[in-house]
């Protein structure tokens, strides 16, 4: 099975950069689909930008648009996810995710269609 674990979080301020990585272990040739999530304490985890590993193709949240890109190196089984001009909102646990399920090409934003989670990292908000 894959195995995922995030690195790249720490504290920011508003409208700092950041880019987050994800390292990929284990069988990654099943994963139709890789991408990124957030969440925030007491609301449910929401897509923020995914990649179908098959085609290239990439689908990113409204809200993040303009602002936050992923990207992936094969060579090294790593996921990133470049945030530019943070805002508070931004300030959550991002979560590393992929997908077996074909479906997620359709679904790539939505939570359920993934079935490998890393164990998040936090990105927080400076005075």
């Amino acid at each position: 099975q894959v195995q995922l674990a995030e690195s790249g979080g720490g504290s920011v301020q508003a409208g700092d950069s950041l880019r987050l990585s994800c390292a990929a272990s284990g069988f990654t040739a099943s994963s139709h689909c890789m991408g990124w999530f957030r969440q925030a304490p007491g609301k449910e985890r929401e897509g923020i930008v995914a990649l179908n590993t098959g085609a290239g193709s990439t689908y990113t949240a409204d809200f993040v648009k303009g602002r936050f890109a992923i990207s992936r190196d094969s060579a090294t089984n790593t996921l990133y996810l470049q945030m530019y001009g943070l805002r508070t909102e931004d300030t959550e646990m991002y979560y590393c995710a992929a997908s077996p399920q074909a479906i997620c090409v359709l679904r790539a934003l939505t939570p359920t269609t993934h079935d490998e989670w890393g164990q998040g990292s936090q990105v927080t908000g400076s005075s």
